[in-house]
C-alpha cells in the first residue's frame, strides 16, 4: 500500500528535476551566432518556401549546413505553432533530451526490474555538464535529437541480443535511420562498437541468417537513400557537398581550423564535461564485469564497447569540435549508474541499519548527498545562464531587448559585414511583429538612413567615409543617422 502510494509521488519528483535543467529560461540567451542560427534560418525559410526536401540560406539550396532537414522540420513545426522565436529553435532539442532520459529510465528499470537504478542513471546523466553544454539539450543544434536517436537504436539492437525479438531489430533499424536523417553520418558512428558487441555475444550468425535483418537493413536503405536521391535530384550537387561537408573532407581533413590532438576527448571529459562522474567509470567497468548478475555484466560491456568505439572514432578524424562526444554521454550514465546502485545496495540491505533505524533512510540520504553538488552545479549553468562571450553576442541582446519593446529600432537598417545568420534571424523576428527593420551593407547607405552598428570596422568605415549624427549608444551598439558621404580632398 506505502509502495502504490508513494510511486507516483517519485515519478512527479524526478519529472520536476528533469524540469528545471532542460526546459528553464530556454530562450533567455540569445541565439547562437554559428549552427543554431543557421538552423533558425533553414527553418524559417522551409515554413515560407514550403519546401520540405532542400534547405535553403538566403533563398538558395543551402551547401554549407548539409545535413537532412529532420531537425529542420521540427524547429519550423515549433515555428508554425508557437512563432518565430528562441523557444521554437531550441524546442525540438529540449524535447529530444526529455526523451532521452525517458528512455534510459524506462528501459533501465524494465530491464533490471528495479525502478533506483534507472532513477540513479537518469540522475548521472541530468548532472552531466557536457549533456547541457553549447550544441546540447538548450540549443536548437542538431545533437541532442541525434543522441536521442543513437540511444533509442543501441538500447534497441541490445535488446535484440538478449530477447532475439524482432520487432526490436526493426526498430534498430529505424531509429538508426532517424539517427542518420538527423545528422548523416554521425548517426552511425556507434556501428563499430554494436558490431563487437554481437561478435562477443556469438550474435553474428544469428544475424546474418535472420530474414528480418536484410529487411531491416533494406528498410534503412530505402529511408535514407529515398531522402538523399531525391534531394539530388532537385538539388544538383548536393551529394558532392555531402562529400565534402560531413564524410571525406571532414574527416581526413581540418575544416574550419578545428584541429586538436588525439585527446581532445578523454581531457574535455575529465576537465570539463563529466568532471564529477568520470572517477566513477572505472568502477562501474569494475564492478560491472565481475558482477554475478549476468544482465549487468552485459549492459556494462555493452555501453563500453559504445562509448570506446564512438570515442575513438571521433578521436582518430582530423576535425574535432567540443560537442561531437555528446551521444557517448548517455552510455556514460549507465556505466557510473550501475556503480552508485552497487553501494546504494549495499546500504540498502545493511543489517546494522536495519537494526538501528525503523526505516532504513540511509541510501537515499547517500544519493541526496551524493547528487545534490552537482545538480546545484548545473541549475546554476541553466536557470541562471551566464554568457561566455558577451562581446560576440551583444547584438543578439540589443535586438532580443528590441524586440520585447525596450529599444525602438523601427525604421532603422542593422550594419552588417559577413556572415550574420543570428542578426538575421533576430530581424525576421522582429519584422514578424511589424516593426521596419532591415539588413543593409555598409556601402550601399543614402543620405537620411538611420542605422545600427555592432561591428568595429563598419564602425570605422562609417566614420571614415560619411558624416553622421550619433543617435543613441548601448554598450558597443551604436545608432547614426548618415548623410552625404565626405569630400576626400586631394
Amino acid at each position: 500500500m506505502k509502495t502504490t502510494f508513494f510511486r507516483p509521488i517519485i515519478w512527479l519528483v524526478v519529472l520536476i528535476l528533469i524540469y528545471f535543467p532542460v526546459f528553464s529560461h530556454l530562450d533567455t540567451l540569445p541565439i547562437r551566432k554559428y549552427d543554431e542560427a543557421r538552423l533558425a534560418i533553414n527553418a524559417y525559410e522551409m515554413l515560407e518556401n514550403k519546401n520540405l526536401l532542400v534547405t535553403t540560406y538566403h533563398g538558395k539550396p543551402d551547401m554549407w549546413n548539409t545535413k537532412p532537414p529532420l531537425m529542420i522540420w521540427l524547429q519550423a513545426l515549433c515555428m508554425k505553432w508557437f512563432g518565430i522565436n528562441e523557444l521554437s529553435v531550441r524546442l525540438p532539442a529540449a524535447l529530444a533530451s526529455l526523451l532521452t532520459f525517458i528512455t534510459l529510465l524506462v528501459f533501465v528499470s524494465k530491464f533490471f526490474k528495479n525502478r533506483w537504478i534507472g532513477i540513479i542513471t537518469i540522475f548521472v546523466l541530468l548532472t552531466t555538464e557536457g549533456f547541457f553544454a553549447n550544441h546540447a539539450t538548450r540549443t536548437g543544434d542538431y545533437d541532442s535529437l541525434l543522441t536521442f536517436f543513437t540511444t533509442t537504436s543501441g538500447l534497441f539492437f541490445f535488446s535484440f541480443t538478449q530477447t532475439k525479438k524482432e520487432r526490436f531489430l526493426y526498430l534498430f533499424f529505424f531509429t538508426l535511420a532517424l539517427a542518420v536523417l538527423t545528422k548523416s553520418i554521425s548517426g552511425l558512428l556507434f556501428i563499430p562498437g554494436l558490431v563487437i558487441f554481437a561478435i562477443w555475444e556469438k550474435q553474428i550468425l544469428h544475424l546474418i541468417r535472420n530474414k528480418h535483418f536484410y529487411l531491416g537493413i533494406l528498410g534503412f536503405v530505402f529511408l535514407v537513400s529515398g531522402y538523399y536521391l531525391l534531394r539530388e535530384n532537385q538539388n544538383p550537387g548536393y551529394l558532392q557537398a555531402v562529400w565534402d561537408n560531413e564524410l571525406g573532407g571532414r574527416y581526413l581533413s581540418t575544416l574550419e581550423r578545428h584541429n586538436h590532438g588525439f585527446w581532445f576527448y578523454l581531457k574535455n571529459l575529465i576537465n570539463l564535461k563529466f568532471t564529477y562522474w568520470y572517477l566513477f567509470i572505472p568502477c562501474g567497468i569494475l564492478i560491472g564485469w565481475v558482477h554475478k548478475d549476468q544482465k549487468v555484466v552485459k549492459l556494462t560491456k555493452f555501453s563500453l564497447l559504445m562509448v570506446f568505439t564512438f570515442i575513438l572514432v571521433i578521436s582518430i578524424g582530423k576535425t574535432k569540435l567540443f560537442w561531437y562526444d555528446i551521444p557517448t554521454y548517455p552510455f556514460f550514465a549507465l556505466i557510473v549508474g550501475i556503480s552508485i546502485y552497487f553501494v546504494f545496495e549495499i546500504l540498502n540491505r545493511s543489517g546494522w541499519t536495519h537494526d538501528k533505524l525503523k526505516y532504513n533512510v540511509v541510501p537515499f540520504i547517500f544519493l541526496f548527498l551524493l547528487f545534490l553538488t552537482p545538480y546545484k552545479k548545473v541549475i546554476n549553468c541553466t536557470h541562471f545562464p551566464k554568457e561566455d562571450n558577451y562581446s560576440s553576442n551583444e547584438i543578439g541582446y540589443y535586438l532580443k531587448t528590441a524586440y520585447k519593446g525596450y529599444v525602438d529600432v523601427d525604421d532603422y537598417f542593422l550594419m552588417l559585414e559577413g556572415y550574420g545568420a543570428h542578426c538575421e534571424f533576430y530581424v525576421k523576428m522582429l519584422q514578424e511583429k511589424n516593426i521596419n527593420i532591415r539588413i543593409k551593407h555598409h556601402s550601399k547607405l543614402d543620405p537620411g538612413d538611420k542605422i545600427i552598428i555592432h561591428q568595429a570596422n563598419v564602425k570605422k568605415y562609417i566614420e571614415a567615409e560619411y558624416d553622421y549624427k550619433l543617435l543613441e549608444k548601448s554598450g558597443s551598439i551604436l545608432k547614426y543617422q548618415v548623410y552625404e558621404r565626405k569630400i576626400n580632398e586631394g
